[in-house]
């Protein structure tokens, strides 16, 4: 973005609130481009005994990684998460476990993860075109590539199921 998007004027690099950030040059006008997070959803999903990962259709091949999608207007991120696992693979939510937020600085996203147990039967999508099923150990020892904080949550996903299963 160069320009004022309320008045046209050319952006420049200004201290806001002890941050550098995009606000346009006008003195008349007090635009400021805040570039605030993405809220973000993501899924370690859990069906029976083993763990989903999806690859999805703009990715190479063998890339796997967790089910994920943008919130909604007025969509909280249970529901969110729940429509995505739908979409993206065809499974129902059964069960949602709050896991954690993480930052994904790079991609300037707020990354709110969750393990979800599931029923019915995968059903792919345009989206996700293949799936991977890990058993619990073959989760544990994933190499997520490059996708480190995949591996994180995987984790997280991990203990959670474990202390949940002990406690039924």
């Amino acid at each position: 973005m160069k320009y004022c998007p309320q008045c046209q004027h050319p952006l420049e690099q200004r201290y806001i609130g002890e941050l550098e950030r995009t606000a346009c040059s006008s003195p008349s006008c007090n635009f400021v481009h805040w570039d605030n997070p993405t809220p973000v959803v993501a899924a370690i999903v859990q069906q029976g005994d083993n763990f989903i990962l999806g690859r999805n259709a703009l990715w190479p091949a063998g890339l796997f990684s967790m089910i994920t999608g943008f919130l909604e207007k007025n969509e909280a991120p249970e529901q969110a998460i729940r429509r995505e696992t739908l979409e993206e693979i065809g499974l129902t939510v059964e069960e949602v476990h709050f896991l954690g937020h993480h930052i994904l600085p790079q991609r300037n996203q707020l990354i709110i993860a969750y393990l979800v147990k599931t029923s019915g039967e995968v059903r792919l999508s345009d989206e996700i075109v293949e799936v991977k099923y890990l058993s619990r150990d073959a989760l544990s020892a994933y190499d997520f590539g490059r996708f480190k904080l995949v591996a994180q949550i995987a984790r997280q996903a991990l203990a959670l199921s474990s202390s949940a299963s002990t406690l039924s």
